[in-house]
């Protein structure tokens, strides 16, 4: 039985034109050994799979090639080609850092860069995940790779290039491969399926290189698992069903449902899509690329980032033709918040299907409407200042139930006079009323977007900040106040709101509910010791609008003092009573009573103890114990 060698190794890349997706890199190395200016140490960095260790075995072949082509490509026929091929070259070194990264195999290493080839013009030495070294293992490094022979030549290749120390890196002429597009790993793909005699179909190798996200060793694994899952017969249906990737007619289905504000088909697609075993975040991540792919295709200098096959992208910019960019921009926002939150949703399944409903009716809700004059679009908004569009007006007002229109008022109008009544928070005085009326009662005219002139005596209160004539005052055109009058004048309105609230009685059982009230707002801001010196006071009824508070300690009388303005504010406040006067007593009696006992020293320590167990004195004189006070 023929011994089976997988894709990646079998069609690995022998000279430099086969290899895919890195020509700015290949050319630059052909042209370098045509005009032997080649450098003497090189660092391949890049995504893990794209080709860093085979350029670089191609790289070291070429170098010692004895019949170089004129395109700078090796022979592959000569005694060194064959014998690098063959894997007997004794002019490539290769090292693993992986496995190899302790200074001792650093300096075993720089050891055997002394001895010169026997053999061809260089010696290459190339150290693979070269970011796994010690730091001291880099250090022995340094002057080897700053100042080699001539005759050697390093090539390091990583994929963690910010690991690696800023001192090997101004030392190496740096090369970053890039990921390998869809297109260069479909293409790649049917070329070894032709060699195989493989049937493919050009959606399912499309598939796989989405799946490996520009990585060829995966895909060419992938592509082996497939044909031996396949039987050599490639689909799209079979592809997805090992790939475990949902389909996209899956998130067809669910788009013209969402159009057209079916949530039932919507949810059910959704449970059919549960049922086949795939995950609610697998649906929200496709369905985020679906809606990308939508957004890009409505752009003809864009369609080229959408990357999938031609019948694929046909359906795309179909749908994307009934489906607006603001849509799909809130859509895909909304995508994104539910995705982050997942994680977090304790019933996930809910948590999917309430971003789907919120889909279905997102069309309402970011509604444009469009000027038919202008043609210009704009968004449904209200305007602080009152210039509400007519037909948003109409809908609100439609919506909105309110009273019944008074007599010589249309149905629209009376609405509008209920709503712009309804905004005040206080209720005006009657001439108010009688004026909000009579403007009522005028016809309803289009929004100007002018702020109209300002007249005193005519101009409608629709602000919570409008002042109301007084009722013993004109509604004639008032001076405006300004300065000392003015605030004068918000004084004795401020005292006036304040003399309307009911003064609340003040008994001893109120007066210790508020107490714990105001200690407990200490507590929740963890400030205990503040809470033990409050609860530790003695808080009385001492008149009818006195509140008295007893200390124990000359230590918590201090804490009271300067805790007084906050407390009195604080009853004052509870009590609607700004009367209210609070006094600080100390109580001397209780002073003395907290300090307690002196403390004993260490001798009548030990005498208390002896006295009470005569067993320990007499182990101290047994022992010889000397005791030090």
């Amino acid at each position: 039985m023929e011994n089976f060698i997988v894709s990646a190794r079998k069609y690995r890349p022998q000279n430099f034109s086969t290899v895919v997706g890195q020509s700015h890199i290949t050319t630059t190395l052909k042209n370098a050994i045509r005009n032997n200016q080649l450098a003497h140490a090189f660092l391949f960095c890049g995504p893990r799979g794209v080709g860093k260790t085979t350029c670089a075995r191609i790289l070291a072949k070429t170098i010692n090639c004895e019949n170089l082509q004129p395109d700078g490509e090796a022979c592959n026929q000569c005694h060194s080609c064959t014998s690098f091929n063959e894997g007997s070259s004794f002019n490539i070194h290769e090292l693993d850092a992986a496995s190899n990264n302790s200074v001792d195999d650093i300096r075993t290493l720089v050891e055997q860069v002394r001895f010169a080839p026997q053999a061809g013009k260089y010696k290459i030495y190339i150290i693979d995940e070269v970011h796994m070294l010690s730091s001291s293992a880099f250090n022995a490094f340094l002057k080897t790779l700053e100042e080699p022979p001539s005759y050697a030549i390093f090539i390091l290749a990583t994929t963690e290039k910010h690991k690696i120390l800023p001192t090997i890196l101004s030392r190496c002429q740096i090369f970053d491969f890039k990921r390998i597009t869809i297109q260069d790993t479909v293409d790649h793909l049917q070329e070894i399926c032709q060699k195989e005699h493989i049937q493919a179909e050009s959606d399912a190798l499309h598939l796989v290189a989405q799946k490996t996200d520009g990585c060829m060793r995966d895909s060419l694994s992938t592509l082996d698992k497939i044909v031996s899952f396949t039987g050599g017969h490639l689909t799209y249906q079979n592809t997805l069903e090992h790939l475990n990737i949902l389909d996209y007619d899956y998130f067809f289905k669910v788009m013209e449902a969402v159009l057209q504000q079916d949530v039932a088909t919507a949810l059910l697609i959704f449970d059919e899509i549960l049922q086949k075993g795939f995950e609610g975040d697998n649906f929200l991540n496709g369905w985020a690329e679906f809606l990308r792919n939508l957004l890009m295709s409505k752009e003809e200098k864009v369609l080229h980032l959408v990357e999938v096959s031609g019948n694929l992208k046909d359906r795309y910019k179909q749908m994307s033709g009934k489906v607006s960019p603001s849509y799909l921009i809130t859509a895909l926002h909304l995508l994104n918040e539910t995705e982050i939150n997942y994680r977090m949703a304790r019933n996930k399944r809910l948590h999917v299907e309430m971003a789907l409903i919120k889909l279905c009716f997102l069309q309402q809700a970011v509604t444009l409407v469009s000027d038919d004059q202008t043609g210009e679009v704009v968004k449904k908004k209200l305007v602080a200042d009152g210039a509400v569009p007519q037909k948003l007006r109409s809908s609100f007002i439609q919506a909105a139930p309110g009273p019944k229109p008074m007599a010589g008022q249309s149905a629209t109008t009376g609405s509008i006079a209920a709503n712009e009544a309804r905004l005040t928070i206080e209720t005006p005085p009657p001439a108010v009323n009688q004026h909000i009326q009579q403007t009522a009662a005028q016809p309803v005219q289009p929004v100007q977007r002018q702020a109209p002139p300002v007249q005193p005596a005519t101009a409608p209160v629709t602000s919570t900040t409008a002042t109301a004539p007084r009722p013993g005052q004109a509604a004639g055109p008032q001076p405006k106040l300004t300065g000392l009058a003015a605030m004068k004048e918000a004084l004795a309105a401020k005292q006036t709101v304040q003399s309307v609230r009911e003064i609340i009685p003040i008994t001893l059982g109120a007066l210790h509910v508020y107490w714990e009230e105001f200690i407990d707002t200490f507590r929740q801001a963890n400030k205990m010791t503040v809470v033990s010196n409050l609860q530790l006071a003695v808080i009385n009824l001492a008149g009818p609008e006195e509140i008295a508070i007893v200390s124990r300690n000359i230590v918590q009388f201090r804490f009271m003092e300067e805790e007084k303005l906050s407390i009195s504010a604080f009853f004052k406040e509870k009590f609607h009573n700004p009367a209210i006067v609070l006094t600080l007593q100390l109580d001397e009696t209780q002073q003395t009573m907290d300090i307690g006992p002196a403390p004993l020293s260490s001798r009548e320590q030990f005498q208390k103890m002896t006295e009470k167990y005569p067993l320990i004195k007499e182990l101290k004189d047994k022992l010889n114990m000397e005791l030090d006070f």
